[in-house]
């Protein structure tokens, strides 16, 4: 999309140039800013957040999310900083898995196993974009083909992941995707939070709550035992509220 100032009917939305990837394509960044202020920054290389700023309860604004201000830091590595992650987040077991009876061979990106789809998962790649018109707020749509067999997945994947900023004081993400075999798709955000702002301190005086009963343990390489076990009498236990740091030295 072309550089420049997107006045939609339910925000404000501006297109700039954010560097270029080593083999040369272009990468813009989108500023989304909806009517009581609050503004997120989302970038097509990885169709990344990068930044969201919000204001506290004393209407003071910071940015809340972990993240860059330079293409050239993300090109370094990180460990997903708002990236959209996919074809598959989180990991694949040894690999390999199993579809209609045939076995698929991935790429293996972390110990033996495929993690958030692997060597150039769509955290790495650059998207189409476009603003458009939502009547929930500034939004702006990303588009990606990836093609059959990528990164030793079937099938050609249009991904398509939105964007939009609400007037709701919402960041809202959708997310749609349709192919011409059968594959398998778990995309999500990869968004780190600190809710104290940047430059204000770590999370770990951040208080929890999640109300399961029971949590999956992994074995060495990350990967879900099968296990389901009770929370009650773990580091896992955040029935009640605590702080993460309380928990994180039970661990």
């Amino acid at each position: 999309m072309t550089p420049g100032e997107y006045l939609t009917m339910q925000g404000y939305a501006y297109a700039e140039p954010f560097g270029k990837t080593p083999d040369g394509q272009a990468v813009e960044l989108y500023t989304l800013k909806n009517r009581h202020g609050l503004v997120a920054k989302v970038m097509t290389y990885g169709a990344t957040l990068t930044s969201m700023t919000v204001p506290d309860k004393n209407g003071n604004f910071a940015d809340v999310t972990l993240g860059f201000n330079d293409l050239e830091s993300y090109l370094k590595g990180h460990p997903y900083f708002g990236t959209t992650t996919g074809r598959y987040a989180n990991r694949i077991a040894g690999g390999t898995f199993t579809l209609n009876g045939r076995e698929y061979k991935l790429a293996v990106n972390n110990g033996p196993n495929s993690l958030h789809g692997g060597i150039k998962g769509f955290d790495k790649v650059v998207w189409k974009a476009r603003v458009m018109e939502n009547p929930l707020g500034a939004s702006v749509r990303f588009e990606y083909l990836s093609p059959d067999g990528e990164e030793g997945y079937p099938g050609n994947l249009k991904v398509v992941v939105v964007y939009t900023l609400t007037n709701d004081n919402e960041l809202r993400i959708d997310y749609g995707a349709e192919t011409d075999k059968a594959t398998v798709l778990n995309l999500t955000n990869h968004a780190y939070w600190n809710l104290s702002g940047e430059g204000n301190g770590t999370i770990l005086d951040h208080e929890l709550q999640i109300l399961a009963t029971q949590f999956t343990p992994v074995d060495d390489t990350s990967i879900p035992t099968g296990e389901l076990k009770n929370v009650e009498g773990t580091a896992m236990d955040f029935l009640k509220p605590h702080t993460i740091g309380e928990r994180i030295s039970q661990a």
